[in-house]
């Protein structure tokens, strides 16, 4: 079988057994699979907080080298995003989505085996690339293959086993650390994303059917009847009128520039960050790469707006609502994961254990599930997403507040419950806003821009946490950094506004 055979097979994507597809909720079971790469990626992100003070003494590094452990994965997550959103509509996003688990899980294993700090940060370089391939699909892929009534619901529960990995990567991750090894707390990946495989190969519908031409981002003719391209059998994933280019004529297009300068200024600034942090670079190093990711910023503002098809789409940021919206994700990761970073900081820095600080910073995320499933039902039937986000908001505030305030116990229960179950109401009801916004022919070029707000929001807010501890010391720099969380919080609350033009 020769190489061109092989890339033929592995790219071709298989429909669902016809006892599932016909099932009037096999979409259910599609967003479930969905979930599951949801799940993967949050609890490898939450656990890596537990982790650095145990890789820090095996491997002899400083809190500010360790963090790149994280922050490498987040760079190449923040890169990725876009191009694998624009290049899913190419190749198939059932194609991409499955083979996002396979890069995951594999360098997942290599990670627990890395014998060296920068042969890990490697390693979850490559898991990066895994989890963009998965998470450039997720939104678009729920948005698209749900009725419009249930979008809020699905996006709902999406955001919801985000939530439950957040909630089980410190529990775990303190567990695994304090009785086992830190590798175990990668090795562990490597199950589900077997499992997520098999999920996605039986329950994930078609997206796109072997012999049609590459689709790209933008209008498209509806599939024929019985096709099977939703989570709905004869069910188009998209709609409108145009016409189809090959994929040969849309990669020449892409906008190479744009990546380049994306990925230089948000390395650019993170290095800026960790420098100031303690990593060891000559001191004139952090005005240097804060001016160069001004620099490549602007560059980057220029490029989009001129690029053919721009990774960034101006256009869509410049649709009502869309760009508050991308803010407010930002936000609202930031705002999640701060604390994860701080809190284990605090709480072992009070005398708490690793494992308990663990159980302890679980609530954040956990209120966080909550929240996002049916935690809303708590609130008024009539409100509207604006106000649910505005509410949320204004809950995290005052947890971050107290958090803050409170001394660094067990007293932090309460505070951590209560910002988890704002940001819980805040999330899922902003990214429906930016959905419901964003044209249907253009969801996964919008969705690939959600998760990169998200995974900005989640890189300063462990850049800020250790800056924040670098500058002041575990207890004052902790609860300075979760002041001014709590006013960023406040503001969220009237950056939300309403999408005017959004889809019925």
């Amino acid at each position: 079988m020769n190489a061109t055979v092989l890339a033929t097979r592995l790219l071709t994507e298989r429909p669902r057994p016809r006892g599932i597809a016909g099932w009037p909720h096999a979409h259910w079971l599609a967003v479930g699979t969905v979930c599951l790469g949801a799940f993967l990626g949050q609890l490898d992100a939450s656990v890596i907080a537990l982790v650095f003070p145990a890789l820090g003494r095996h491997f002899d590094a400083s809190f500010a080298a360790v963090e790149w452990v994280a922050l490498a994965y987040l760079l190449v997550l923040v890169a990725l995003l876009a191009p694998i959103g624009w290049l899913s509509d190419l190749v198939g996003r059932k194609t991409m989505y499955i083979g996002g688990f396979a890069v995951f899980g594999l360098s997942s294993l290599g990670a627990g085996f890395a014998g060296g700090l920068w042969a890990l940060v490697g390693c979850r370089a490559v898991q990066a690339v895994g989890a963009a391939m998965m998470q450039a699909n997720s939104v678009a892929l729920v948005a698209r293959g749900v009725p419009e009534h249930a979008m809020r619901r699905a996006l709902g529960i999406q955001a919801s086993a985000q939530g439950l990995g957040l909630a089980l990567g410190p529990s775990l991750g303190g567990l695994l650390v304090e009785h086992a090894s830190w590798r175990w707390v990668f090795w562990v990946n490597v199950p589900i994303a077997l499992f997520g495989i098999l999920a996605g190969w039986f329950l994930l519908p078609r997206t796109r059917v072997a012999g049609a031409p590459a689709a790209v981002p933008g209008p498209r003719p509806a599939s024929s009847a019985g096709r099977e391209t939703g989570y709905n059998s004869g069910r188009a994933e998209s709609r409108g009128t145009g016409t189809r280019r090959t994929g040969t004529r849309e990669a020449a297009r892409f906008d190479l520039p744009g990546l380049l300068l994306l990925t230089g200024a948000t390395t650019s600034l993170l290095l800026a960050l960790s420098t100031a942090s303690g990593l060891p670079l000559p001191g004139w190093a952090v005005a240097a790469l804060l001016l160069a990711s001004a620099v490549l910023s602007l560059a980057l503002v220029r490029q989009e707006r001129r690029a053919a098809r721009p990774i960034l789409a101006p256009g869509l940021v410049n649709t009502p609502g869309v760009r508050s919206g991308l803010v407010v994700a930002l936000i609202g990761y930031l705002l999640l994961f701060c604390p994860l970073v701080l809190g284990p900081v605090l709480l072992t820095g009070a005398g708490v254990s690793t494992a308990h600080a663990g159980l302890v910073i679980t609530l954040l995320p956990a209120a966080f599930a909550f929240a996002a499933t049916v935690g809303g039902g708590l609130l008024p039937r009539g409100w509207s997403d604006v106000t649910r986000c505005r509410c949320g908001a204004l809950l995290a505030a005052g947890g971050l507040l107290l958090f803050a305030l409170l001394p660094a116990s067990d007293a932090a229960a309460l505070p951590l419950l209560i910002a988890g179950y704002g940001l819980g109401l805040l999330l899922p009801a902003n990214n429906a806003l930016v959905m419901r916004a964003i044209p249907a022919q253009c969801s996964a070029v919008g969705g690939g821009m959600v998760n990169m707000a998200r995974s900005l929001g989640t890189a300063l807010g462990m850049a800020l946490s250790v800056l924040g501890v670098h500058l002041a010391g575990a207890e004052d720099g902790g609860r300075t950094v979760l002041f001014v969380l709590a006013a960023v919080a406040a503001a969220a609350a009237l950056l939300t506004r309403p999408a005017r033009g959004a889809r019925s």
